[in-house]
C-alpha cells in the first residue's frame, strides 16, 4: 500500500470475497511471524497481515519525519484497512499487536467480529519482571537508563523467544537497518501511552463485549497470563501451530465469522 510517501507491506492469502482476518504482529518481528497460521486459515478466510512502521519490510522514508508511537502504529494501520476497503474483520492481536488493534477496534467497534488475543496484555498485571528497566525508563527516560534497556535489541534478545533460527535471524536483520534501534526505544518510552490506555480498552471489552479467545504462553516473561488456555513460549505458533490454528478456527465459526 502507498500512502503519504510511504508503504504497508503486508501478506495477503484466501478468496477476496472470504470473512477477513487482520493478523497483527508484535515486538521485535513482523507479519513473517503468521507465515504457517496464513496457510492453515486461508481455506476459510482472508487472511491479511501487515508490517507496522519500523518492522518487516514496511519502508518510511527519512523525509515523512513519522513519529513512532502506538497512536501513529494504530492510525497507520486504520488508514491500511481503509485502503484495502476492509469493513468487517476478525483481528489475531499479539504482542504490539494488542495495543494497536484495541486502539483500532476501540476506534470502529462495529468492524470488529472477533477477537483472537496471543500473549496480549491490557492489565497493569499482565507485566513479568524483564519489564522492571523499563518502568525505570519510563520513570526517569534518562539516556542511562535508555541505554539500560538496549538488551531488548541484541540478537541473544531474539534467539531466546524464537525457535527456528531463521526467525531470530530475519527479526535481527532488521532491526540493523539504520535507525531501527532507536526507533523500538523509543516505541518502548512510548509504550506508557498504552497503560494509560488500558481503561479505555477494557471499557471497549465491557461495553461491546466481542468474542474473544485468549491464547497465552504460560512461560512467557514479558507479558503474564491471566486465564491461560496454552501454555509454551513467547511465540507459541512456533511449537503448538495446529492446536491453535484448530481452536481458532473452531471459535471463529463458532462466532459466525
Amino acid at each position: 500500500m502507498s500512502a503519504t510517501q510511504f508503504e504497508v507491506f503486508y501478506r495477503e492469502a484466501g478468496k477476496k470475497d472470504a470473512s477477513v482476518v487482520l493478523l497483527l504482529h508484535g515486538f521485535p518481528t513482523s507479519s513473517f511471524q503468521y507465515r504457517n497460521l496464513i496457510t492453515k486459515l486461508a481455506g476459510d478466510y482472508r487472511v491479511i497481515a501487515p508490517d507496522y512502521p519500523g518492522f518487516g519490510f514496511t519502508k518510511v522514508p527519512e523525509t515523512r519525519n513519522y513519529e513512532y508511537t502506538f497512536d501513529n502504529l494504530a492510525k497507520t494501520i486504520e488508514a491500511f484497512v481503509d485502503a484495502l476497503s476492509l469493513k468487517k474483520y476478525a483481528m489475531y492481536i499479539f504482542d504490539y499487536g494488542a495495543p494497536v488493534g484495541l486502539r483500532l477496534a476501540r476506534s470502529r467497534p462495529s468492524a470488529i467480529t472477533a477477537i483472537v488475543s496471543q500473549n496480549g496484555n491490557a492489565f497493569r498485571e499482565g507485566f513479568g519482571d524483564r519489564w522492571k528497566p523499563i518502568f525505570r525508563y519510563w520513570e526517569e527516560p534518562t539516556l542511562a537508563n535508555r541505554q539500560a534497556i538496549g538488551y531488548v535489541t541484541t540478537f541473544n534478545a531474539k534467539k531466546n523467544q524464537r525457535i527456528p533460527p531463521e526467525t531470530y535471524h530475519l527479526d535481527q536483520a532488521l532491526m540493523d537497518r539504520a535507525g531501527n534501534v532507536d526507533i523500538q526505544l523509543d516505541l518502548f518510552l512510548n509504550y506508557r501511552t498504552n497503560v494509560a490506555a488500558y481503561p479505555s480498552f477494557q471499557e471497549y471489552l465491557r461495553e461491546h463485549q466481542p468474542p474473544l479467545l485468549a491464547i497465552w504462553g504460560k512461560n512467557d516473561i514479558s507479558f503474564i497470563p491471566r486465564e491461560p488456555r496454552h501454555s509454551k513460549l513467547h511465540f507459541p505458533l512456533e511449537n503448538h501451530l495446529d492446536e491453535i490454528a484448530s481452536e481458532m478456527i473452531a471459535f471463529l465459526k463458532r462466532n459466525g465469522v
